[in-house]
C-alpha cells in the first residue's frame, strides 16, 4: 500500500497549484479516452504474454484509476480509501460462500448468486440485462447479454441448437444480399455475428479475445507479404492475388514452424 500511496501522492502534486498545466486541467471526460486506449493496450499485452510489458500497462491503467480518484477528490467527492473499502465491502457481500457460512459449489452457483446480490443492491431493478455497459465493444457487450439471459434459463440447450442457429441465420443472410436491401442485409449481418458469439460463448472462448487474436494474425501475415514483396523488388499493387495469397500461406508455414520449435525448446 505504500507504493500505491507514493503514486496518489504524485498524482496529488501533479494535479496541485504548482504542479503540471496539462494534469491540472484535465477532467473526468478528458481522459476518457486513455483510459480506453490503456485498457486495450493491457489486453495486447495479455496476448503477448510478456510479464515486463504486462506490468508496465498494468501501472499505465492504475495511473488513470488514481487519475479519476484524484478528481474526484478535489471536487470533495471521494478519494482512494473510499474506493478501496468500496470494493473490498461489495467483494465480501457476494461472496458469502468465502466470507461467511453459504456453500456454493460450482463456478454456475456462483454466478446466480452474484446476480441475486446485485438485484439485492438494487443494480438490477427492471431486467436481467440492466448493468452491461452500453459502451462496451459490440461483441463483447453481446456476449455478456446472452450470459445474462442464459443465467435465467432462456438459453439453447446444446451446442448443436446453436450451430443450426448459425446455418439459419446464414441461409437468411444470403436471402438477403439477393434482395439487395441493405437494411435487411444489415439486420441478417447483425443476427449472425450474435449468433456467432452464441456459439464463443458455448465453447468457453471469449469472442473479442478470439476476433483481436485474428486481427494480430492478419496484420502478422499481411506484413510477411509486404516484406517479401520489398524484397523482391515488386509492389503489391502488381502482384496478383494469386502471388500474394502464396506468401500468406508462407508466412502461416513460418508461424507452425516457429510453434513447433519453441515447444521443442519449452
Amino acid at each position: 500500500m505504500a507504493d500505491l500511496q507514493k503514486l496518489i501522492d504524485i498524482m496529488a502534486r501533479l494535479r496541485g497549484e504548482d504542479g503540471c498545466p496539462w494534469d491540472r486541467v484535465q477532467t473526468r471526460d478528458s481522459l476518457k479516452p486513455y483510459l480506453l486506449e490503456e485498457t486495450y493496450e493491457l489486453l495486447e499485452a495479455l496476448d503477448e504474454g510478456d510479464p515486463s510489458k504486462i506490468r508496465e500497462e498494468l501501472g499505465d491503467l492504475l495511473l488513470q484509476i488514481v487519475f479519476q480518484t484524484q478528481i474526484a477528490k478535489d471536487r470533495g467527492e471521494f478519494d482512494m480509501g473510499d474506493v478501496v473499502d468500496t470494493i473490498c465491502e461489495k467483494l465480501i457481500a457476494r461472496h458469502p460462500h468465502v466470507f461467511g457460512g453459504a456453500v456454493f459449489e460450482t463456478p454456475e452457483e456462483v454466478s446466480r448468486q452474484w446476480l441475486e446480490r446485485k438485484r439485492e443492491e438494487g443494480k438490477l431493478r427492471e431486467s436481467v440485462l440492466e448493468g452491461v455497459p452500453a459502451h462496451l465493444p459490440a461483441l463483447l457487450r453481446a456476449h455478456r447479454i446472452q450470459s445474462r439471459a442464459a443465467k435465467v434459463g432462456f438459453d439453447w440447450d446444446a451446442l448443436e441448437g446453436v450451430i443450426g442457429k448459425v446455418e439459419e441465420e446464414i441461409r437468411e443472410l444470403k436471402q438477403a444480399l439477393r434482395s439487395d436491401d441493405s437494411a435487411r442485409i444489415e439486420d441478417e449481418l447483425g443476427d449472425l455475428f450474435f449468433a456467432l458469439v452464441n456459439v464463443s460463448r458455448f465453447v468457453k472462448v471469449n469472442p473479442e479475445d478470439a476476433l483481436r487474436k485474428t486481427i494480430a494474425r492478419f496484420i502478422s501475415r499481411f506484413r510477411h507479404i509486404e516484406t517479401r514483396a520489398a524484397e523482391m523488388g515488386r509492389n503489391l499493387s502488381d502482384m496478383t492475388l494469386e502471388e500474394m495469397d502464396a506468401l500468406w500461406e508462407e508466412a502461416k508455414r513460418n508461424r507452425r514452424t516457429q510453434l513447433s520449435e519453441a515447444e521443442r525448446d519449452a
